[in-house]
């Protein structure tokens, strides 16, 4: 009977550590609300603030957006984007040409200023009522993710444009801004002479993929390397590429990473575009910045 209850005790401890492990990344909103945000412009840090002063700079509004990973309607509690950024970075920030959000997660979307310019975006912030701040991504295999500090959404209910851009603009875990007045990301661009097949792949690149892998070292931090040294098109079957770029969860049980969007209406002619650049890239490795 004692050996019984002791494999008991066992059972359920394991169960605590399973849900501990599965609690801890969840922070709550007064641990979310005490992150400062860094603002950068060109690489040089103007400012690193905390949500109370960013909320104390514009109106706080209510706004219902089209939530893209969870396939439903939302409402957050939010600050318009342009007013911050004239308080913080002046005026001039609507020169530049890019701005880069960079996530805790390591997801780091560039996003052109004509769009902030053109959309009303708005960083939606922890609930004051200390609910979890978190959403269930069915983008990614049902996770459930922490928004906090800062999540990127945008007034998409009416803008086909916006909608069919998915969820690649929509950052969450934000911690830094970066202005860009120059074009970034230069080892990533295509060698001279590529196809126009590789380099509308590098334009789907930029909006699908770029934010979560890195070529030659530039783009996001949350998912792997794919050119250098070794291009995924090097050791990764042609069939299998495609696959893995359209339905990767038909390959490995549980990923995380999305197919390419269905807001792509041609997803075959897309993906086949995305293998052109990733092989002409595989022409131009360049050693990352950062070795």
């Amino acid at each position: 009977m004692s050996m019984s209850i002791s494999r008991i005790l066992q059972y359920l401890l394991l169960l605590l550590g399973s849900f501990v492990a599965h609690a801890l990344p969840l922070a709550p909103a007064s641990a979310q609300n005490s992150i400062d945000i860094e603002f950068k412009d060109n690489g040089q840090t103007v400012g690193a603030l905390p949500l109370d002063d960013l909320r104390a700079i514009a109106a706080v509004v209510s706004i219902k957006v089209f939530e893209v990973h969870e396939k439903t309607e939302r409402i957050y509690r939010a600050l318009p984007v342009r007013p911050v950024f004239d308080k913080v970075f002046g005026k001039d920030w609507e020169k530049a040409q890019e701005i880069i959000f960079t996530s805790i997660d390591g997801y780091q979307p560039s996003i052109p200023v004509v769009k902030l310019l053109a959309h009303d975006a708005y960083f939606a912030f922890p609930h004051e009522d200390g609910t979890p701040f978190t959403l269930t991504n069915r983008l990614q295999n049902n996770e459930i993710v922490q928004l906090g500090p800062l999540y990127l959404v945008w007034d998409n209910i009416k803008s086909k444009e916006l909608l069919d851009a998915g969820a690649s603009d929509m950052p969450y875990q934000i911690k830094r801004v970066e202005l860009k007045f120059v074009a970034p990301f230069p080892n990533m661009v295509p060698p001279a002479g590529s196809s126009a097949k590789a380099q509308r792949g590098f334009m789907h690149f930029r909006q699908h993929c770029m934010a979560c892998h890195t070529i030659n070292g530039e783009g996001g931090g949350k998912a792997p390397e794919l050119n250098y040294p070794v291009s995924v098109t090097e050791y990764i079957k042609p069939e299998y590429l495609k696959r893995w770029i359209v339905s990767p969860q038909s390959i490995r049980y549980n990923t995380t990473m999305p197919g390419i969007t269905g807001a792509i209406l041609d997803r075959e002619t897309a993906t086949e575009e995305l293998i052109a650049y990733l092989k002409a890239m595989s022409n131009a490795k360049r050693i990352p910045a950062n070795q």
